[in-house]
């Protein structure tokens, strides 16, 4: 399996507390596979992964693989306080006929990396698919360090790095590995870094603004790795990032891209417990934003 371009952290549409918004996520899927992305990640930071019920979990992802038909590699987060859970979920995918697993580091107390690295050892004979590591250590508090993916090389099973540090000396760092693994494949997942991290080497991005405008990320992406100027298409991307900054909340990133889709009428905009949807004065500027961008995107 060869993984590039754009992945959108696919976000989860939901009606209620514990019900899927299943007519929008139907609508979603077909909205991003036409804006030409390159696979679909479900259960990320941008599907709310932490707050979901593990039945509306196997749901999502039986729903989301069903819908996809092998179009494009459906990839699912497994992440989990409990090495339980997280082995449930990745057979889960595999049973629903999914490409690959994305791992963070397990959050709330945090591990050494001695103890993060036995925990892989220990977990990857027990999963049924390809593994993509996740470093996302604003949210779990913990990074993969280089050393620690350097000394991870000889898993077979797994196939690369998504990286939302927004570090970029880290993502040059570990993309040196890739003299020893030449399979593994490197995302960033901080949009405004995307020219940045595919000058360095990295394979594409894992971008929540794909959600909205699928397209324009594909295109960007696809302009910047065939030698083409993809200035104008990341200027529209950063005019866009304004909208990131609505509110006060950390929620805000989600709230944006789903009150956007709510905007283009794909999905609804609920938002999981603790968190809620913008309310009238938010939405108006978000719609502001996305008007500004439509038009030429």
């Amino acid at each position: 399996m060869t993984l590039k371009g754009i992945i959108v952290p696919l976000i989860t549409p939901l009606s209620d507390r514990d019900t899927l918004d299943q007519d929008g996520l139907a609508r979603l899927v077909e909205h991003v596979i036409s804006g030409g992305v390159h696979g679909i990640f479900i259960l990320g930071t941008s599907g709310e992964l932490p707050h979901l019920s593990y039945r509306l979990r196997r749901e999502l992802i039986t729903r989301v693989c069903a819908l996809v038909k092998n179009r494009v590699p459906v990839l699912v987060g497994i992440s989990d306080t409990a090495f339980i859970e997280t082995v449930n979920l990745a057979r889960h995918a595999a049973d629903a006929g999914a490409d690959a697993l994305v791992l963070t580091t397990p959050y709330y107390f945090p591990a050494g990396q001695t103890e993060l690295t036995d925990y892989l050892h220990h977990l990857l004979p027990e999963l049924p698919l390809p593994v993509m590591l996740y470093n996302m250590p604003a949210l779990t508090k913990i990074w993969f360090e280089t050393d620690t993916l350097k000394a991870l090389t000889d898993q077979e099973k797994i196939i690369g790095l998504k990286d939302s540090s927004g570090d970029l000396d880290y993502l040059a760092d570990a993309l040196t590995l890739k003299k020893e693994r030449p399979d593994w494949t490197f995302f960033v997942g901080p949009e405004a870094l995307l020219l940045d991290a595919l000058a360095l080497g990295a394979d594409g991005g894992v971008t929540g603004g794909a959600n909205v405008l699928p397209a324009l990320f594909s295109r960007t992406c696809e302009k910047a790795t065939s030698g083409q100027s993809p200035t104008a298409d990341m200027a529209q991307i950063r005019s866009g990032q304004a909208a990131y900054d609505i509110g006060n909340y950390a929620s805000r990133h989600i709230k944006t891209m789903k009150c956007g889709l709510s905007l283009l009428k794909i999905c609804d905009d609920f938002m999981a417990e603790p968190f809620h949807r913008y309310k009238a004065p938010e939405r108006a500027q978000v719609a502001t934003i996305l008007n500004s961008i439509l038009p030429s995107s």
